[in-house]
């Protein structure tokens, strides 16, 4: 059997919450050498930060002000994929969406992981 998204993704996901601001984006995508990360809220556990309810990106904070609030400028159309998707969908995903990262979802509907564009070519490196 092939890879998954489980056999890849990032498990340790750098993620803000929708009232944070720009700034706060700049600096975590900064310190973290990471492109964009998934916008959080609570879950079904009362105070873990779980379910995806955007993407926040390099390109959707050039232009805004350091104050704005992450929700008026993150990507709400959220494209995720679970656990065991097979590695050639998570791929499928990126490319026809042109977009660099896919937050990864269990059963619950919980954040368990990302996989993003460099995971890949890491992991077609290994083969």
């Amino acid at each position: 059997m092939g890879k998954t998204a489980n056999d890849i993704m990032t498990a340790r996901v750098v993620t803000i919450t929708p009232s944070a601001t720009v700034g706060e984006v700049a600096k975590l995508l900064s310190s973290n050498r990471i492109s964009g990360m998934p916008v959080v809220t609570e879950g079904e556990v009362p105070g873990l930060l779980n379910k995806v309810v955007g993407i926040i990106s390099e390109a959707d904070i050039l232009t805004a002000p350091l104050s704005a609030p992450v929700e008026s400028v993150m990507s709400r159309d959220v494209v995720a994929v679970r656990p065991d998707s097979p590695l050639s969908e998570v791929i499928k995903s990126l490319a026809e969406r042109n977009i660099k990262r896919v937050p990864v979802i269990d059963d619950a509907g919980r954040l368990v992981g990302i996989v993003s564009r460099a995971d890949i070519v890491t992991a077609m490196a290994a083969e």
